[in-house]
């Protein structure tokens, strides 16, 4: 489970420094229903307690069911104006 909860701050690193790149400064990780069931569930095994997962990596975390699975790293002052946002598959 470790290697899980390692792969996915990897993953929001890697888009968060993808999005600095080209310019923007990303802020929030909007997180599917699924995913983030998944995300709590390894976070609560690693390090133990009910807590609520609300940052990932130093970014927001914001629940957006319609994600399903995955998840997307956005910057959510540009979001409006560019395709300000990364998205990866969190659950496999």
């Amino acid at each position: 489970m470790r290697g899980d909860l390692i792969r996915i701050l990897s993953s929001v690193e890697e888009k968060a420094n993808e999005l600095k790149f080209e310019g923007f400064e990303p802020d929030v990780v909007l997180v599917g229903g699924e995913a983030y069931e998944f995300i709590k569930a390894l976070v609560d095994e690693e390090f133990g307690g009910d807590e609520e997962v609300l940052e990932l990596s130093g970014l927001t975390v914001r629940i957006l069911d319609e994600l399903g699975k995955d998840a997307v790293v956005i910057d959510s002052k540009a979001l409006g104006y560019a395709p300000a946002a990364k998205r990866f598959t969190v659950v496999k």
